[in-house]
């Protein structure tokens, strides 16, 4: 029999583990603290520390990346855990020009001012970028919202040269579409607010390594500054995961629909999707991607028509992440990303294809 894949081991870790009477499902131990009498001696003893149901999650995520992983409250925490864990006054960091805004607010807001020099380049240009003295180089692909994409084979190759960890932002496509440690990252972080939880009702992210001693940091850092996920939290993520593979599937074949319906329609100025044959990233995807993502964007011609056709849609929720069931779209302009005024980015989730095409061709006409 062909080898189970790792979302599969993942499905069925918990059941081949369980002895007579166990549940099946995955416990919520909600306690903060945990009986400890004498000297510790390993066992759990305080949530921040140690959490069973964390913990739990941590290796049901470790299969999915087949990494080890570090769970936190946000997406946004895991990125910080990353920086503080490896960054030093005087170390340079390279990070996207193009990619999520947040992540370059981080740094100049609160690195910058401690020594940390920090460089940008696009991200469809990172792997031509200079790395000379860089300690840590940051990137994410596709870009959020832009969608470029950046050749994570031969930036990792650079990066290793250079002398550079290479850390990688994985959240727009998830691990079943894109695997960073498999060409040559040293860390993959993601946003489980998005795809891995799915059902926008919690906020998780994750650090992933297959080198223990970058993860000991990130763990170290986690414990000492508290940045601690609960274990309900931890529970819906676990309980969105399960359904990953299926909701991913769906969601991607539903941005590949409508963006092939949108690149041929006269009234939108561009369509970027990477899945699309002539889209620009398509041939570098193609090579490091098993599946596109479930985002796409399209311009057209000002925002009053991006707004109009956003709230014509019946299928598109005004929101400002992606990942979940629901189809959501935004003018990223509102956000300050440097996109043109009718630029808007769709979420596509998990309705049926054709209502959601055609609820789209509906909302295209009405602007």
């Amino acid at each position: 029999m062909k080898s189970l894949s790792n979302f599969a081991r993942f499905l069925h870790h918990r059941t081949q583990s369980l002895k007579q009477g166990e549940p099946v499902a995955l416990p919520i131990y909600a306690s903060s603290t945990f009986h400890l009498a004498g000297d510790p001696d390993g066992a759990h003893f305080y949530s921040r520390n140690g959490n069973p149901t964390v913990e739990a999650v941590e290796a049901a995520i470790g299969l999915i990346e087949n990494a080890e992983c570090v769970l936190f409250p946000s997406g946004m925490a895991a990125i910080a855990a990353v920086f503080e864990a490896h960054l030093a006054p005087g170390d340079t960091v390279l990070v996207h020009a193009d990619g999520y805004y947040n992540v370059r607010g981080l740094l100049k807001q609160f690195f910058v001012p401690r020594g940390v020099i920090v460089r940008e380049a696009p991200i469809d240009r990172m792997a031509e970028a200079d790395l000379t003295g860089c300690k840590l180089v940051f990137t994410e692909t596709p870009a959020n919202p832009g969608l470029s994409v950046c050749d994570l084979a031969k930036l990792s190759a650079r990066a290793k040269a250079a002398g550079a960890l290479l850390a990688v932002d994985n959240t727009t496509p998830n691990p079943l579409a894109q695997q960073p440690l498999d060409l040559g990252a040293d860390i993959s972080v993601m946003a489980d607010t998005k795809a891995m939880a799915g059902h926008s009702d919690v906020l998780a992210g994750h650090v992933a390594s297959r080198d223990s001693a970058l993860l000991s940091r990130v763990r170290d850092y986690r414990r000492l500054a508290g940045a601690i996920i609960s274990p309900f939290d931890a529970w819906l993520l676990h309980r969105g995961l399960e359904t990953l593979e299926l909701r991913t599937t769906r969601a991607n074949a539903n941005a590949l629909a409508v963006a092939t319906y949108l690149r041929d329609e006269s009234g939108v100025a561009q369509v970027r999707y990477p899945g699309l044959s002539n889209d620009p990233s398509h041939a570098i995807a193609s090579k490091q991607m098993q599946s596109f993502g479930p985002i796409l964007n399209l311009t057209l011609p000002s925002r009053a028509k991006a707004e109009a056709f956003i709230a014509h849609h019946p299928m598109l929720a005004a929101a400002t992440s992606f990942g979940g069931t629901h189809s959501s779209a935004e003018c990223r302009i509102r956000w300050g990303d440097a996109v043109p005024e009718g630029f808007v980015r769709v979420a596509c989730g998990i309705e049926p294809t054709e209502d959601l095409l055609a609820a789209t061709k509906e909302a295209l006409r009405t602007i």
